[in-house]
């Protein structure tokens, strides 16, 4: 899969459209489901509802957004309560950030905000 098209799949268009951006988050970086929703002008919860539904993840990566406060929120449909409270779907994209660099702490939050992005070509 080259950086800028999807593999093929049974999606919407708008799913089509959201995992396109997805694409262009850099390794190591992090955005919001407010800034997706913002970039589609669409609604964070619309972009929530298509990423719980990513059939391409990680290579599509889902797991580089945050809630606008830059805390951890969801991944595979599930959502972390916090301060803690992490499911396992969490753990798994804390891991996957990790990976490339991105640091999440101990209470769910993006520990450092140099890894913001919001750099989207629509």
């Amino acid at each position: 899969m080259s950086p800028k098209t999807l593999p093929p799949g049974n999606i919407t268009p708008f799913q089509s459209r959201v995992y396109a951006l997805l694409l262009q988050i850099p390794e190591g970086k992090v955005t919001t489901y407010a800034a997706l929703a913002t970039a589609l002008q669409s609604s964070p919860r619309a972009i929530g509802g298509a990423l719980g539904k990513n059939p391409f993840a990680p290579e599509v990566p889902c797991h580089r957004v945050l809630a606008s406060t830059g805390f951890i929120g969801g991944f595979k449909g599930e959502w972390e309560k916090g301060l803690g409270d992490v499911g396992r779907e969490q753990s798994a994209k804390k891991e996957l950030l990790a990976a490339e660099g991105v640091v999440i702490d101990e209470r769910g939050y993006l520990a450092d905000q140099s890894c913001w992005w919001d750099g989207f070509v629509v």
